[in-house]
């Protein structure tokens, strides 16, 4: 300040004050990775509470309401047990094939729908993303924490069917390792939205190739067919057994069709691919964090 102000600054009661420049931040400025995280953290209500308020509301104009949640893989089961089980055959050999092709369908559409739903997560709520200040983050988590919670009667389902559809299948201790299978794949799923919802958010063209990706993975992940048709062809029955979706179905039947334990190679790639994706898909996500918000 000049004398002159300084003087006029005395005569008026007010004084100078010196501020730290280095606490301030400028509005909507993308913190540091682990700041970030930490933010997210801080706003784990609402993400529990966005993911109840949109189950609650999503089949709220259906007559059959959440009947629909059901009823759509069971559907999805009995046409493709028509197809590949009763017209092509590719249940010979597997036993309990109903069951094996059950587990298959609910399995895999739980991460479909989760993965979908993930990569729309910032293009599908714009006026937010626009209207408030906030990690984005919260969006993809919250989508897939809705998908799970949403699934949980579909899940209950699957195990009712197991359970009564012959041959009857035993429980033991082993279907509680089902859950830890589940909290793979969740995170799995995690990872691919946060990484998709960035790509969608800048490029929203590759919303329309998800659905031609996620049919492709079907096809290779042994919904509805066994890997044993492919012991002829060591290559690509590796690639297909480094398929983590292939490791979901294939440790979800070990341990509720077969009473076996996963073979530890599951558990290695299945694990390495739901903590890969998720690191980099929050790393990825992270870093576009400014961009969301003006790209639209």
């Amino acid at each position: 300040m000049t004398d002159g102000s300084s003087a006029l600054a005395k005569g008026d009661g007010l004084r100078e004050v010196s501020v730290d420049r280095s606490q301030l931040r400028r509005v909507g400025a993308r913190p540091g990775y682990f700041r970030y995280l930490k933010q997210l953290w801080t706003f784990r209500s609402f993400i529990l509470f966005d993911s109840k308020a949109r189950i609650a509301g999503k089949s709220s104009t259906d007559v059959l309401g959440r009947f629909w949640m059901l009823l759509n893989p069971i559907l999805n089961g009995a046409t493709y047990y028509f197809v590949f089980g009763f017209i092509l055959g590719t249940g010979r050999g597997i036993p309990n094939f109903i069951a094996y092709l059950i587990i298959g369908v609910f399995m895999f559409r739980y991460t479909t729908s989760a993965v979908t739903s993930g990569s729309k997560a910032i293009t599908g709520n714009r006026n937010v993303v626009k209207a408030f200040s906030f990690p984005r983050a919260t969006l993809p988590i919250a989508v897939n924490v809705r998908e799970l919670l949403a699934n949980i009667p579909t899940f209950m389902m699957m195990f009712a069917l197991v359970l009564i559809i012959p041959p009857l299948e035993p429980i033991s201790w082993k279907w509680f390792m089902f859950l830890p299978i589940l909290a793979l794949q969740f995170l799995m799923n995690l990872g691919l939205g946060l990484i998709l919802a960035r790509l969608v958010a800048q490029w929203n063209d590759i919303s329309h190739l998800i659905s031609f990706a996620t049919r492709a993975w079907l096809y290779m992940s042994c919904v509805f067919f066994s890997a044993d048709r492919f012991a002829d062809h060591p290559a690509l029955l590796t690639v297909m057994h480094a398929n983590p979706m292939f490791c979901v179905l294939d440790m979800t039947r070990d341990v509720l069709l077969y009473d076996t334990w996963p073979g530890y190679e599951r558990w290695i790639v299945l694990g390495a691919w739901s903590l890969g994706l998720t690191i980099i898909g929050s790393i990825v996500f992270w870093r576009a964090e400014e961009s969301y918000g003006r790209e639209f």
